[in-house]
């Protein structure tokens, strides 16, 4: 099984390099001809790489996710923070809760039960960043656009765990009504809020444990191991304790970038050997899609799509109008922030444990959700850069 493993995760490699340069030709992503080499490939289409191998793979996913997040964090010195001021929160809020109140008010006008309505509307918040990182840095985006984009993409899912926090404990009170003990409600609300905090002080005190050995070993070698192993340390542990590895090691990035006085030297040092394990990555996400789930989404699915892109459009323009941020950023933000994925997904398996009588349906429109936007968002998000002026001339070709 080992030895198969190994030879479809050459076969990945390679049709991910030939599907990222196919995606050049005609002005796409790289993240975009990963995903399609994906699906195309995987179980759902042609089958050449079959279920049982995504499943072998699971671990590499989830170590590139490490990877990501951790180099998503190294950016977040408190220099930097302080530059954007509070302009990212207040837009992450506007755009989460805009997705949140339109998919519930359409759900619940539509006539669908109501828990399962709050459950999906609290998904809807969620915002899958890789995706949107990855496209930034293939084009190398620099200027105020892009650091809002990259802020807020960061905070998002933070913001979702606390909504479906929420939610749960709504959803409880709709169940058992006045009946229900507070203890009851309260673990409903404060499990994720729980989960939140432990991925953030854990993730702080493995940046605080990185930043002891780098004192001592100095070379460019020693530090890309020091690296590895503290992603995957990072990655175990998260998964060890239920939490969520996209905000540890964030979290573990920030507070190494902010500890270290040449932390800088070590996304560089990282970078030398991105760019296969983010291929990995993406591949392996577009093979796990699943076309057959298409028809079965229905009107319940429309909704969902359309009133989440429909509120985070119009909540990021209110946020970035508040903050009194470029014109820029409150035209074309929203769209930037449509790919959806993770920390999406895990809370649609929560809700299905939570509601089993709507589990199938609350999962389906999820994955579909996924699929649909992880497919387009790449290219909306490019797209959304571009009109922001902050691709650099000649980007096409990166």
């Amino acid at each position: 099984m080992e030895r198969s493993i190994l030879f479809y995760l050459g076969v990945i490699l390679l049709i991910g390099l030939l599907f990222g340069r196919l995606a050049k030709r005609f002005y796409l992503p790289n993240v975009t001809g990963y995903l399609v080499a994906g699906l195309l490939f995987g179980p759902s289409v042609l089958g050449l790489i079959p279920a049982t191998a995504l499943t072998g793979m699971e671990a590499f996913g989830e170590v590139a996710l490490g990877f990501i997040a951790f180099l998503v964090g190294s950016d977040c010195k408190l220099s930097y923070l302080k530059k954007l001021g509070k302009t990212p929160l207040i837009i992450t809020l506007c755009e989460s809760l805009g997705a949140v109140a339109l998919v519930l008010a359409a759900l619940l006008i539509a006539g669908y039960p109501a828990d399962c309505a709050v459950m999906l509307a609290a998904i809807a918040a969620a915002t899958a960043p890789i995706s949107i990182i990855m496209v930034a840095r293939q084009y190398r985006a620099s200027g105020p656009f892009t650091d809002t984009l990259l802020a807020v993409v960061a905070l998002d899912d933070a913001v979702a765990l606390v909504a479906f926090g929420i939610a749960s404990a709504a959803t409880t009170l709709l169940h058992d009504g006045i009946g229900s003990s507070p203890r009851e409600v309260g673990m409903a609300m404060v499990g994720p809020v729980i989960e939140l905090a432990g991925a953030l002080f854990i993730g702080i005190g493995l940046g605080m444990a990185f930043s002891v050995p780098l004192r001592f070993f100095k070379g460019r070698e020693s530090r890309l191991i020091l690296t590895c192993s503290f992603i995957l340390l990072g990655v175990a542990l998260a998964d060890l304790l239920g939490l969520s590895a996209l905000l540890m090691l964030l979290c573990m990035g920030a507070a190494l970038a902010n500890l270290q006085q040449d932390a800088a030297a070590i996304p560089r040092i990282a970078d030398s050997i991105a760019p296969p394990v983010f291929l990995l990555f993406f591949v392996i996400s577009g093979a796990k899609m699943q076309l057959s789930l298409l028809p079965s989404v229905g009107l319940i699915g429309i909704l969902y799509l359309v009133m989440r892109a429909l509120g985070k459009t119009l909540g990021s323009a209110l946020g970035a109008k508040l903050t009194h941020s470029p014109a820029s950023v409150q035209k074309y933000l929203g769209p930037a922030l449509l790919p959806q994925a993770g920390v999406a997904v895990g809370l649609s398996l929560l809700a299905a444990q939570q509601l089993p009588q709507h589990g199938a349906a609350i999962h389906t429109v999820v994955l579909c959700s996924t699929l649909l936007c992880d497919i387009v968002g790449p290219a909306v998000a490019k797209y959304a850069l571009r009109k922001a002026g902050e691709l650099p001339t000649g980007s096409d070709r990166l």
